[in-house]
């Protein structure tokens, strides 16, 4: 096989990783491309691990990313009312329907309130966790990555866990039971059912609403079942163009005006049937720039 070839073979988990590191989509596929053009001119015959090789100098990539992100000073997660971090890009897709490009993406999916989260972790944190829990990568070959040893490693990884325990939980793994709490969350919505949408709400529900760099607020932010049920109220107009939809593995939807233009994106994490979590991304921008052909047929 050519190095072509072989680094292509790679590209899938390559292109997982930098994505879980970076929340970009964009992002991650120029980071996987650094990655091809390293190894191109990297003599690679005495490596026995091309796999490892590669995660590193891509995750090597990622990491110097999300340290000129940190230099930019970017808000931390708790100042969304006033301007919060972006939420990720949503990976969109069509229940039912596999896309072989997401497949291997999405697999052990990561939620986008759990990709939120992990906005708010620093560099380190990230990689670590990342590496460690969603890639099972041992801390000793993280620690020369991050430049800390390995119980160093360790420790960033374990409070990187608390906290994303803490603000993102696991969702149900019954994609159908998700589907319901969604779909009578949106009956509720276009309803003006206001007891209706509290019911199928976690009381400690949190939305997150991001409408882009452009707006006077970037990322703002809805705590509580009664006050996220009155804004779900406010929008129940848009819920006859609420298309069913996977967002990052999960049961969401994408809002589809009669133009067929992308009006927003919905991703929720629903536990034991409640909704504990809503992300919305209504960046016009971003948007514009989505694939919805999937929606098409």
């Amino acid at each position: 096989m050519t190095p072509a070839d072989l680094f292509e073979e790679h590209r899938p988990h390559l292109r997982a990783v930098a994505y879980r590191m970076l929340g970009s989509i964009a992002e991650a596929e120029d980071a996987v491309q650094e990655a091809w053009l390293r190894y191109d001119r990297t003599d690679t015959s005495g490596v026995t691990n091309l796999g490892g090789w590669l995660t590193t100098v891509a995750s090597r990539v990622c990491l110097n990313l999300l340290r000129s992100r940190a230099q930019r000073r970017e808000e931390p997660l708790e100042a969304g009312e006033s301007g919060g971090p972006r939420i990720p890009d949503p990976l969109i897709g069509r229940e039912g329907v596999v896309d072989p490009e997401q497949e291997v993406v999405l697999a052990d999916s990561v939620g986008l309130a759990l990709m939120v989260v992990m906005e708010s972790l620093s560099p380190a944190e990230r990689v670590a966790f990342v590496l460690h829990d969603l890639f099972a990568v041992p801390f000793e070959e993280i620690a020369p990555l991050i430049e800390r040893t390995a119980a160093a490693a360790r420790q960033l990884a374990s409070r990187a866990r608390r906290r994303v325990q803490g603000k993102a939980p696991a969702p149900d793994k019954d994609l159908a039971r998700q589907r319901v709490a969604v779909d009578a969350f949106f009956a509720a919505a276009r309803d003006g059912d206001l007891d209706a949408l509290v019911a199928v709400l976690d009381p400690d529900v949190v939305l997150r609403s991001d409408g882009g760099a452009l707006r006077a607020r970037h990322t703002v932010v809805f705590a509580g079942a009664a006050t996220v049920a009155g804004q779900a109220v406010l929008w129940g107009g848009l819920s006859p163009f609420a298309r069913p939809a996977l967002i990052n593995g999960a049961a969401g939807a994408v809002v589809i005006g009669p133009n067929g233009t992308a009006m927003s994106v919905m991703a929720f994490t629903v536990v034991a049937g409640a909704i504990v979590s809503i992300e919305v991304l209504t960046d016009p921008e971003r948007l514009n720039a989505l694939d919805l052909s999937v929606f098409d047929a």
